[in-house]
């Protein structure tokens, strides 16, 4: 037997009360996380969450979680790529893993992080160690530059002896003992600094003398600035993250100072290596299995927390759980528990409530994206008409007619097709979040580009160039006079725009007039339809009241002024207007003079016009207070004949139960059994003034809303029209070798511009324009929302929704 539909109503669901045993409890809930079936309630809401009984399990496991993050920043901060977790196409029930291979996880992790903490800070010492001889050698070596010009300065004193400055300078350097002289190393971003605080703590009476080390020590983003000073301002240089040496003035001492440093710098280089080497060996073992491993204590984890939502019965020695499921579904998590005891038997009650159960639309990879822009809008109501079923044809129909182009619509659609044929792959590979959109919604881009070929078609439209697939309507005369040729009708052209109208002087306001009725009628049918399905709401919660009260006068105020007008549009179609030699009639002044000037037509469509449009108007008119009154006063009556039977109190629920709209008729309470808000009768009566006035204004403002599939289309083609002019178009008027050479590069740059500013810059614009068409113009009519997700408890959104 097939399962249940749930795509144009939620599923079927039911409230279960599990009864199982705790030494099997483990592997029943891993069973149900594979399964992805239930979804559980939480019984200890009122438990601490440090008080719930698989709190230690939980830490333990969390404590594993944290070394395998260590390990996982260590892989990343020695750039050593980690191995994926193994893709599974099929839905396979893995057995769960052992108590005793899970201590063994436990203990492993332990291990690996004492090696690796071992390793790593072996290896930052060695590092600093390293570092540190490298600034010292660069230091001695700067000494030894420092003291040779002192030594040429004084040579230069003794052949100059009016140089008396410089003499004086010179004696001062010399008296200076050897301890005195300060060098050291620091961050090139500070040496500016460090000379502007010395200038002002010593008045100028400094000699700082420095040399760029234009080798990387250390941290490579980091280059730094050798330096000499005297010892009055070492605290200062120290404030700066300067590293200070002292040195001996004598040139031997220096030279075994450095032959020693080069010495141990040759060592320590070799035993980093080793350690290094060392330690990408074991990040390189860990890296081959660590997304196994934590996926299997993620789902450990998943385990005992949403046991921890059970409530245990400790004379049964067993764990209570409740939660929504599929009613169809019910046999299939018997089963599985079944299968996961072992000779100790599980129970599964149904239990009846009068909670609001969450909602569930069984989605396919067709159909899941669809119902994503639906859900992102709001979860419908629990038994709500689905709006992701019309969706699924609507959505890529609205954006069509404003993408309409045979072209455009074939890259999107070939990109999409792509990602279609090789959606198996692109699945196991690691994707960004543009491109997983991309992919995601790969079936919507589909549809999108299929529907975009067919009103391009419609359009006579390829590149902002026409098709002559059949006879043209109409012919260009032989012979003519004056600057402006009149085409003669001679036919009518099988479908679609006919080809003649292309390049002509006209055309554009023929395309604007066709474009902006058809966006007219359109989002007649769009809105219709949509309201439609709140009279199918209506009939499946059983309110009468809000079909009389609700429906059947705002349908007749629809059709009374927007039906009308798109009756008399497709009537202006079908009439040759030039055959009769009779000017054809506005339509948008005939529906204004209809509302300001009742009874009096200027221009006839039709014989007896005055007198329809005034029983129209006059319908109109009398739904905006049968709108308005009828379902207050109902519930009035109501009310008044309860308070003869019962109290206050209970008359207020009694109103409650009344049938009424599908959001009132739905019990939002929560799982916390929270008691029903009661409406009296001005609440009912400002809800009812708020909803006519919400309906009257936007029957109005959402069917102008619909001229954007008019404005975009135009927009659209004419910028595609534009495009080739300016690019390819001139290539055409060239020949020979320069002619080809520009027929390649243009080609180039009108095909990058196409795929860049109309596909995917205007592709968007339309996507989100057709998003608004759905969300507001066309969900406002019917969808009550309010409902609540079904999220069950798996294995599959918990490891999807977790990276490492």
């Amino acid at each position: 037997m097939g399962q249940e539909e749930a795509i144009f109503r939620a599923a079927d669901m039911s409230l279960v009360q599990l009864y199982i045993p705790s030494e099997i409890s483990r592997d029943a809930v891993y069973a149900l996380g594979e399964s992805g079936t239930i979804q559980f309630r939480d019984l200890n809401s009122k438990v601490n969450t440090f008080q719930r009984s698989f709190v230690q399990e939980i830490r333990r496991l969390d404590n594993v979680e944290r070394q395998y993050r260590f390990f996982k920043n260590e892989l990343d901060d020695r750039e050593i790529e980690l191995k994926p977790a193994p893709y599974i196409e099929d839905e396979q029930f893995s057995p769960p893993s052992k108590p005793s291979d899970i201590d063994e996880k436990v203990e492993n992790a332990e291990l690996l992080e004492q090696r690796l903490n071992q390793l790593v800070d072996s290896s930052e010492t060695l590092e600093t160690r390293k570092k540190d001889l490298q600034q010292l050698r660069h230091v001695l070596k700067g000494a030894d530059e420092f003291f040779s010009k002192a030594s040429k300065n004084a040579d230069l004193v003794s052949l100059h002896e009016d140089s008396q400055d410089v003499e004086n300078q010179v004696q001062q350097q010399q008296q200076i003992p050897n301890q005195s002289f300060v060098t050291g190393v620091i961050p090139r971003s500070k040496i500016n600094l460090l000379e502007k605080i010395l200038w002002r703590v010593l008045r100028g009476n400094l000699f700082l003398d420095s040399i760029e080390i234009e080798e990387p020590i250390y941290d490579p983003k980091t280059k730094k600035t050798l330096l000499r000073m005297f010892s009055l301002i070492k605290k200062i240089a120290e404030s700066l993250d300067a590293d200070i040496y002292e040195i001996e003035s004598e040139e031997s001492k220096r030279q075994a100072l450095l032959d020693e440093v080069n010495g141990n710098y040759s060592d320590l280089t070799t035993v980093l290596e080793t350690t290094n080497r060392t330690l990408d060996t074991e990040l390189i073992a860990i890296a081959q299995e660590l997304s196994n491993w934590s996926a299997i204590i993620t789902k450990e984890k998943s385990v005992y927390e949403t046991m921890n939502l059970f409530d245990y019965d400790v004379n049964r020695k067993a764990l209570i759980a409740e939660g929504w499921i599929p009613t169809n579904e019910i046999e299939q998590v018997k089963q599985i528990l079944q299968t996961s005891s072992t000779g100790l038997q599980s129970i599964v009650n149904t239990l009846h409530t009068t909670k609001t159960p969450p909602t569930y639309h069984k989605t396919n990879k067709f159909t899941d994206a669809f119902q994503n822009i639906c859900d992102a809008y709001g979860v419908a109501q629990y038994k709500e008409v689905n709006p992701g079923l019309p969706t699924i044809v609507t959505f890529p129909f609205m954006f069509a007619i404003m993408f309409g182009d045979m072209g455009h619509g074939f890259i999107l659609g070939l990109a999409a097709l792509m990602l279609v044929i090789h959606e198996d792959k692109i699945a196991r590979i690691k994707r960004d979040e543009i491109f997983d959109m991309a992919y995601s919604g790969r079936y919507i881009l589909l549809l999108m580009g299929c529907f975009s070929m067919y009103t391009g078609f419609l359009y006579n439209d390829l590149f902002s160039k026409s098709m002559t697939l059949f006879k043209s309507g109409w012919e260009w005369p032989k012979h003519h006079e004056g600057e402006t040729i009149f085409a003669s009708k001679t036919g009518i052209y099988p479908i679609g725009i006919d080809p003649a109208w292309h390049g002509t002087e006209n055309a554009l306001l023929f395309t604007n007039s066709y474009k902006m009725k058809l966006s007219i009628l359109m989002g007649f049918i769009h809105m219709t339809y949509s309201y439609c399905f709140s009279l199918v709401n209506h009939l499946h919660f059983s309110s009468m009241i809000d079909i009389i009260g609700n429906f059947i006068p705002g349908l007749l105020f629809m059709q009374s002024i927007f039906g009308y007008l798109s009756i008399c549009i497709v009537y202006k179609w079908s009439i040759d207007w030039n055959s009769i030699g009779k000017p054809a009639p506005g339509l948008l002044n005939m529906l204004i003079s209809m509302f300001l000037s009742p009874g009096k037509v200027e221009e006839y469509l039709y014989s007896g016009q005055e007198k329809i449009q005034v029983a129209l108007l006059l319908i109109a008119l009398v739904c905006v207070p049968w709108l308005l009154l009828l379902k207050p006063m109902y519930f009035k009556y109501k009310m008044n004949q309860e308070q003869k039977y019962q109290e206050l109190n209970d008359d207020v629920e009694a109103i409650q139960d009344l049938p009424t709209e599908p959001d009132q008729l739905a019990e939002h309470q929560d799982d916390d059994d929270e008691e029903h808000e009661g409406h009296n009768f001005g609440d009912i009566m400002i809800h009812q003034v708020i909803h006519t006035i919400e309906f009257c204004l936007n029957s109005v403002s959402h069917t102008a809303s619909y001229l954007r599939l008019w404005a975009l289309s135009l927009a659209h083609a004419q910028l595609s029209t534009v495009l080739w002019s300016m690019t390819i178009q001139g290539a055409f008027k060239t020949t020979g070798f320069i002619g080809s050479l520009s027929i390649v590069f243009l080609f180039g740059m009108w095909f990058i511009l196409t795929v860049v500013i109309l596909v995917i810059m205007e592709g968007t614009s339309a996507m989100l324009h057709s998003l608004r068409l759905h969300w507001v113009e066309s969900m406002s009519k019917f969808f009550v929302g309010g409902g609540k997700p079904y999220e069950p408890y798996s294995f599959k959104t918990i490891l999807s929704s977790v990276e490492l």
